[in-house]
């Protein structure tokens, strides 16, 4: 009965590996889907290292190192500590724009609080042989911190100007306060990279206000990156039962979180007043229902010429890669790519490919022309 059991146990991995493989068609391009690393817990978010091995952090609060041949290192020493529960833990990791002299990485994280918990920042210097993290520092602590366990955000994305973006969620139970600008609830903040305050952000001077808040009015917001072509921020938030969201984000504007939505909430509820109201914006584009975004790259290499200057989005609840069609900065459709697997972080690698990171099955995927070695 054993062996009759590991053989049928077998049968599945191999055809489940080959299905992943298989060629198909998708965004202009005839793909495949090749794994390259499994066993990870939960991975969040993928970054590269100059020498082509990969930062991943584990939403339990380990920082692993996984080689060019896929294998997954032991954790990395110096990781702050999280508060690793619902949606809580290890989140986002990217490298400064000067890593290469620096060796400066930033983390993202649920922090543990005695009033709960909320998203805070870090910034490390990764050692030579990166297996450990030194001086590291807190340099933003979202206020206030809550007892519960959702919407912590939260990714990070340098902008041109060496500024950082960074996405914060409202909480769930907080809602409301995406709309207070005395928190940082619901909001997009931008910081230098010590966690100072640049001096044009739009509420620096306004009493009341925490002067890190770029725009405000967010959900959700689980993937952010910076369009090549123009340089100008997107984002990509979770709405509730309905209306996830393609934003682009502009300095002081109001987008609009709980007061408008094109879902509904889970009770099944209208939200505020409706799709629409004066003064708060619009987005690009929304799904209805929910995909359940998390993670995005503009894509901008060569390997995959249909894709470039596209937005690719990963899809927990819908179990896809999606690519977000961009015209002359408008969103006029989309295409998807099921998976089976909830993609939790979508990047473009140095050897052109689109990098994908699995939250249900701990993997590393990669998309490649169906031409490509393995």
């Amino acid at each position: 009965m054993l062996l009759a059991l590991l053989a049928l146990i077998a049968v599945w991995a191999v055809s489940a590996a080959a299905q992943a493989q298989e060629t198909r068609s998708f965004a202009g391009e005839t793909i495949r889907v090749v794994p390259f690393a499994a066993g990870l817990e939960h991975p969040w978010s993928l970054a590269f290292l100059p020498d082509r091995r990969i930062l991943v952090t584990e939403r339990a609060g380990r920082l692993r190192v996984v080689d060019a041949a896929g294998r997954i290192g032991p954790p990395v020493a110096g990781v702050p500590q999280v508060a690793a529960r619902g949606q809580g833990g290890l989140l986002d990791v990217i490298l400064d724009p000067n890593f290469t002299t620096n060796r400066l990485i930033y983390l993202s994280f649920a922090e543990p609080r005695p009033d709960g918990a909320a998203t805070a920042v870090a910034r490390a210097r990764l050692s030579e042989d990166a297996a450990r993290l030194a001086d590291l520092t807190v340099i933003f602590r979202q206020q206030p911190a809550h007892s519960g366990g959702n919407h912590f955000g939260s990714r990070l994305v340098f902008a041109p100007d060496g500024t950082l973006f960074v996405t914060l969620g409202e909480r769930f139970d907080l809602m409301d306060k995406a709309q207070d600008l005395s928190t940082t609830l619901g909001k997009v903040v931008r910081i230098a990279p010590d966690g100072g305050i640049p001096a044009d952000n739009p509420f620096r001077d306004r009493p009341g206000a925490r002067p890190e808040i770029f725009s405000y009015g967010h959900r959700n917001v689980q993937a952010a990156v910076i369009e090549p072509a123009t340089g100008r921020l997107w984002t990509v938030e979770h709405g509730p039962r309905g209306g996830d969201e393609v934003n682009r984000p502009e300095a002081g504007k109001n987008y609009g979180w709980p007061v408008i939505g094109y879902g509904r909430h889970y009770s099944g509820a209208k939200i505020g007043v409706g799709p629409s109201k004066e003064g708060m914006e619009q987005p690009l584009f929304y799904w209805d229902p929910s995909i359940a975004p998390s993670g995005a790259a503009f894509y901008s290499a060569d390997l995959l010429p249909a894709f470039k200057g596209q937005l690719f989005v990963g899809a927990l609840a819908g179990q896809a890669l999606l690519e977000v069609k961009v015209r002359d900065g408008a969103v006029i459709g989309e295409e998807r790519l099921p998976l089976g697997k909830r993609i939790r972080d979508v990047r473009q690698g140095p050897d052109g490919a689109l990098w994908l990171a699995t939250d249900d099955t701990g993997e590393i995927l990669r998309v490649v022309p169906a031409r490509a070695r393995d």
